[in-house]
């Protein structure tokens, strides 16, 4: 799939949105006033004060209508990002792809998900052929503009849109956090972005023992 070069996906740690600007966005990707800040959201996972997590209804690449409970029975990894990122995420996707190969049969109690953060481009479609590069077994989610910011909040996952590009072809900042959730639909952790294969399929491996 071709991905347009030279725009990154931002990955915001604590330290980078405590003293960044706010990221400028367009009215329909840009959050409310009335919603947390990228640091409220991220301070909120990172000390585990905040709750994480929750139920949701998105479409999945294949046109159907997914709900959180759909996934019971299974760890899920989830991931939130968009199809033309150009790097950091099809990177993450690859390595949660590679851990899943180095857990064998194990990964058979594991669910990848992907739901984007850039719903007006991510149609099903587009998600179809974006997942195809990566694990068979991950499922790419999308819906409204409302429905995945209800989806982000809930998870503590900061995006906005850059304006500063033409309509259609702008990047999408976000944070790269990692998710786990239980068999039981549980929020069991995150893993930090940049995790190495291995380092990923040992913290699955772990989850998968204590569930």
């Amino acid at each position: 799939m071709a991905r347009r070069p030279g725009v990154g996906c931002l990955w915001l740690a604590l330290s980078c949105v405590l003293f960044a600007a706010p990221v400028a966005a367009n009215e329909a990707t840009e959050p409310s006033s009335a919603e947390p800040s990228a640091t409220e959201l991220i301070e909120g996972l990172l000390s585990g004060r905040a709750p994480v997590g929750g139920p949701f209804e998105l479409t999945d690449q294949t046109g159907h209508r997914r709900t959180d409970a759909d996934f019971r029975g299974k760890l899920v990894v989830l991931y939130f990002g968009y199809t033309y990122c150009p790097d950091v995420c099809p990177t993450e996707l690859q390595s949660i792809s590679l851990a899943l190969d180095r857990l064998g049969a194990a990964a058979q109690a594991v669910q990848p998900l992907f739901i984007t953060v850039d719903p007006e481009r991510d149609t099903p479609a587009r998600l179809a052929d974006f997942v195809s590069s990566f694990h068979p077994r991950l499922i790419g989610l999308t819906g409204s503009v409302a429905e995945i910011r209800k989806t982000a909040i809930a998870y503590r996952t900061f995006f906005a849109k850059q304006s500063n590009a033409a309509p259609g072809d702008y990047s999408v900042d976000h944070t790269g956090f990692i998710y786990l959730i239980g068999k039981d639909g549980q929020y069991q952790g995150f893993l930090p972005p940049g995790l190495a294969p291995d380092a990923i399929a040992d913290a699955i491996r772990t989850r998968l023992q204590l569930d």
